[in-house]
């Protein structure tokens, strides 16, 4: 088991010499197993390794004796650990999500917090293949593109999953021979979420009446989707590479037509997506949605145009489909369903902004942020139940609260503007932005969103 992970981990590169890991330990069989190998492995791979454990305020007595068991645990194995108090319950009802999802983020918060104390540091998460199982299932079954069908990858950013190569029944075993006991949670038996139905109902039931090793070949299948996936990304830059020349417009961008009709299917919307990056540099908050209005153009006559997140336009120009930054047209010709073609959004590298100005400016319709901390798909949207900032003192304010406090009309409320990731709000444009995303002197990339118009918005 050990040479296994070893072996895991020196194939994906997931841990240089003097890296920081940061396991999250929830006391269950399969942390307690990670945590364990990190341990035996620290020496040989050379890295230090610390347990963080969140305890979200349920369960009680339970919850208060899988915190005790994995600080036990940590001392006896020499490892330093920090016991997270987070109330998931509440966070759940104060976004309109699920008390899962709002568990799943608050981890993910605590581990990327102590992460961020190191300058060179990785999230060890402790999947397994029946978990890589799971997720393959859930995405098919519920509709996803090749990214999903891959499952969860080895390495992403700076998360790791040294188990991804071991079942479920490994771990298991492993442990049993080691003698280390684990804590059992007693909502995992449940079957009231997804996940938990997958787990002891579908899955169980091909392993027993399809195939013993299905949870395995899901995995091992999920692996050759993401290679493959990793394969059209490359055939698609080099498509771009080949085919794509600078527009007539200033900063436009085009490809002739008939080489996005000749792609296989499948290349075209990836040749789509290299487009797009082309002036965005990220693929962020684009969906297949975006993807196929851009496609459609190739069947579209010229002067047909669509407009896509970061404020791009693209159209179809005689056998040529264009594409660049939109112009700020005027206010009252735009529309509030489509915010997000008011917006342009462009990635800076710090050094460049810190050259340019010595203190970063305070404009009303231009703000920067820090992109390194945002780890989601942002949205350009007006006000939702469950909308916050984060304060100075590292509290919440809903959004709601924020416009009252700050007198904003009622009739207003909703036609103003936010830029959020998921329920968290980056900036009310025209007022103010979150202090958590704020630039410091450790931003090494900014996000720059610009709003053309914003006085429509602002107040």
């Amino acid at each position: 088991m050990k040479k296994k992970v070893e072996a895991y981990i020196r194939e994906h590169h997931m841990i240089n010499r003097g890296t920081m890991v940061i396991a999250g330990v929830s006391g269950g069989a399969d942390s307690v197993c990670l945590l364990h190998l990190l341990v035996c492995l620290r020496e040989s791979l050379g890295f230090d390794v610390r347990a963080v454990h969140v305890h979200h305020g349920l369960r009680g007595a339970e919850a208060d004796r899988d915190a005790a068991y994995v600080r036990e645990l940590s001392e006896t194995w020499k490892v330093p650990c920090l016991v997270v108090y987070r109330d998931a319950a509440a966070y759940a009802k104060e976004r309109g999500m699920s008390v899962e999802e709002a568990g799943r983020e608050l981890r993910y918060e605590a581990l990327r917090q102590e992460a961020e104390k190191y300058e060179d540091s990785r999230i060890a998460a402790a999947h397994h293949q029946d978990d890589q199982a799971e997720t393959i299932l859930h995405h098919l079954f519920r509709g996803s593109g090749l990214r999903g069908l891959g499952g969860m990858a080895p390495v992403r950013g700076k998360i790791i999953r040294p188990l991804l190569c071991t079942g479920r029944r490994e771990i298991v075993d492993y442990l049993t021979k080691q003698g280390i006991g684990w804590c059992e949670d007693s909502t995992n038996d449940s079957c009231d979420y997804t996940r938990n139905r997958l787990r002891h109902q579908v899955l169980p039931q091909i392993c027993r009446e399809i195939n013993v090793k299905a949870a395995e070949h899901i995995a091992e299948a999920g692996e050759r989707i993401r290679q493959a996936e990793q394969y059209f990304c490359r055939e698609a830059e080099k498509i771009w590479q080949m085919h794509g020349r600078c527009g007539e417009e200033p900063g436009s961008f085009r490809i002739p037509v008939r080489v996005i009709e000749d792609l296989p299917e499948i290349l075209r919307g990836y040749t789509a997506m290299e487009m797009i990056k082309a002036l965005t540099g990220s693929g962020k908050d684009i969906t297949s949605v975006h993807v196929n209005r851009l496609l459609d153009l190739a069947g579209k006559g010229t002067g047909r145009s669509i407009s896509l997140p970061y404020g791009l336009r693209c159209w179809r120009e005689y056998d040529m489909i264009c594409i660049k930054r939109e112009e700020a047209g005027r206010q009252e010709e735009k529309k509030t369903d489509d915010l997000a073609s008011f917006f342009t959004m462009e990635q800076i590298p710090a050094a460049v902004l810190r050259e340019k100005y010595q203190k970063i400016p305070e404009k009303k319709y231009t703000k920067w942020f820090d992109y390194d901390k945002i780890k989601g798909t942002l949205s350009v949207r007006t006000r939702k139940t469950g909308d916050y900032l984060m304060l100075k003192d590292g509290k919440r304010k809903t959004v709601k609260t924020f416009m009252i406090d700050a007198k904003i009309p009622r009739e207003k409320r909703d036609q103003i503007p936010v830029v959020a990731e998921g329920s968290h709000v980056l900036w009310i444009v025209g007022y103010r932005i979150s202090e958590f995303y704020k630039i410091t002197d450790e931003t090494k990339q900014i996000l720059q969103v610009k709003m053309d118009g914003g006085k429509e918005h602002g107040g």
